[in-house]
């Protein structure tokens, strides 16, 4: 392992350090899985009074690799969370410095900033279905479509979307991360690579068993 990339898994732990303490509690008790958004933008899916693994999932709306994650392993990631047996910390984060990629990443997680927790993984799932293509070409996720994704995934809230209300405070928060690229994904506090696109090997990774259900 690299020096850099051994700097970027400390400063990601502490990160998710942070996040984990502002959700879990501190009875041990169980209060049903929920998705909850923290102050810097980030979205906890668990169970808050449950011990599980972590897992950070930093993703950029416009990278294509991040796309094919979600399609591969999102259904896994949310049952598994679902069923208590990992606490999901979504991190969307803009990589990309050049155009289109930057201004259409910036306008989807400010957008994404606007949604309330219980549409945002509906919303979530909008932005992946119509991220711009082809890639680094594209402009896409103009404001008009993410306030109709918005809409689509049961959340009025247009205004929000079409200010960008959120975009500077989401550029400072994803200036604060240090990534090699996206996605990133981290469970307690080791980079996955490319266990995190299969199924099965994810959760045995997360669950430590064959990740096969009887």
């Amino acid at each position: 392992m690299t020096k850099r990339v051994a700097a970027v898994l400390a400063a990601l732990a502490v990160l998710a350090g942070l996040v984990v303490l502002q959700t879990v509690g501190g009875d041990g008790t169980s209060r049903g899985v929920r998705l909850l958004r923290q102050p810097d933008g980030s979205m906890v899916l668990a169970d808050t009074g449950a011990s599980a693994p972590v897992l950070d999932l930093y993703e950029d709306f416009d990278c294509p690799v991040c796309k094919d994650l979600h399609t591969r392993v999102d259904a896994t990631i949310r049952r598994l969370a679902a069923e208590g047996k990992v606490k999901v910390v979504y991190h969307p984060v803009t990589i990309f410095q050049d155009e289109p990629m930057h201004s259409n990443s910036v306008r989807a997680a400010a957008a994404a900033r606007c949604v309330p927790e219980d549409n945002w993984l509906a919303f979530r799932d909008e932005l992946y279905s119509m991220q711009p293509a082809p890639h680094g070409v594209a402009s896409g996720f103009t404001l008009e479509e993410l306030a109709r994704a918005a809409r689509q995934a049961g959340a009025s809230v247009d205004q929000c979307v079409t200010s960008q209300t959120y975009a500077e405070d989401h550029l400072k928060q994803s200036a604060r991360i240090r990534l090699e690229g996206t996605p990133t994904v981290v469970l307690d506090g080791r980079l996955l690579g490319d266990e995190a696109f299969d199924p099965k090997a994810l959760e045995t990774a997360i669950t430590g068993g064959s990740g096969v259900t009887v």
